[in-house]
């Protein structure tokens, strides 16, 4: 993408009602919005969060699928976001929101048990092991995860990586956390939820032309 066309769409995210831009200084020193969402959304529907959503297909696609929930997308990269900010606005969907953040913020931004699922889609799985810190399903994220969480709240991760999805399993059994669905090849084994089969992300589609199994993990962290 051209540096005229990343001006344009950080100038349009300026305008847009559905996009927050928060800097980090307002976040870390008392974020108006954290534990107040439902002022937010003007209703007290569930929040479900989309972390690392890129163009925010997983955010707009849950959507339009459950309208009586509230989606936020949450990326640093504003102008990848755009594209799912001005899709919601165009679509009339009240229910999408995107912040352009840290996800390591996440638990800065909302409350305690504030939120009721959380989408990981396609992270990079951080491979090298210096890299292990970065990695969305680490321990210290999870940590983040179960403030924010209802105690019956879920994470799902969603990854062409067969690494990450190894390397979260282990760490879900080793830390005694339950493991709801799992599935190493959800377009070749039957079981998968809907909404993980019927939205696809840009990437998605990218890996699935090359052949690559996508896979699928749903698990609590209290």
């Amino acid at each position: 993408m051209g540096s005229k066309n990343k001006l344009k769409r950080f100038q349009e995210n300026e305008t847009f009602p559905n996009v927050i831009q928060p800097t980090r200084e307002e976040i870390v020193s008392g974020f108006s919005l954290r534990g107040k969402w439902n002022t937010h959304f003007k209703n007290d529907n569930p929040i479900v969060l989309e972390l690392g959503c890129g163009k925010g297909e997983y955010t707009v696609g849950l959507a339009k699928k459950f309208p009586n929930k509230n989606f936020i997308g949450i990326d640093i990269k504003g102008a990848r976001f755009w594209k799912g900010a001005k899709i919601a606005i165009e679509e009339n969907l009240p229910n999408v929101t995107f912040i352009r953040t840290q996800i390591e913020l996440v638990d800065h931004i909302f409350g305690e048990q504030e939120v009721s699922e959380i989408w990981i889609t396609f992270p990079d799985p951080q491979i090298k092991y210096k890299r292990t810190k970065h990695r969305m399903t680490n321990q210290e994220f999870l940590k983040r995860y179960r403030k924010v969480l209802k105690p019956d709240g879920t994470v799902n991760l969603k990854t062409d990586s067969e690494f990450m999805h190894g390397y979260t399993l282990g760490l879900l059994h080793g830390l005694g956390l339950e493991v709801l669905y799992a599935n190493h090849d959800v377009y070749k084994n039957e079981g998968s939820p809907k909404e993980v089969l019927e939205i696809q992300t840009f990437y998605e589609n990218q890996y699935l032309e090359k052949g690559k199994p996508i896979t699928f993990i749903r698990f609590k962290v209290n």
